[in-house]
């Protein structure tokens, strides 16, 4: 699976509701071992969804998807 696949399959599940907005995402370990991929494929994926405006990153914390002001 490239990169831009599992991108596109996140970006599908954020959209659908799947992923709420302002809850973490899995962290790059388990998504890589979800998608039997390495962590370095993953953190391509988290540069496109962050490019996409899909999620944001909290150092230290984690990667978030993004939603609207509260």
């Amino acid at each position: 699976m490239t990169y831009e696949q599992i991108a596109n399959d996140l970006a599908a599940r954020i959209e659908s509701g799947e992923y709420r907005p302002h809850t973490k995402l899995p962290s790059n370990r388990e998504l890589s071992d979800l998608y039997s991929v390495s962590t370095g494929t993953i953190a391509q994926v988290q540069r496109v969804l962050r490019e996409r405006g899909l999620t944001y990153g909290v150092p230290g914390a984690g990667v978030f998807v993004e939603g609207p002001d509260v």
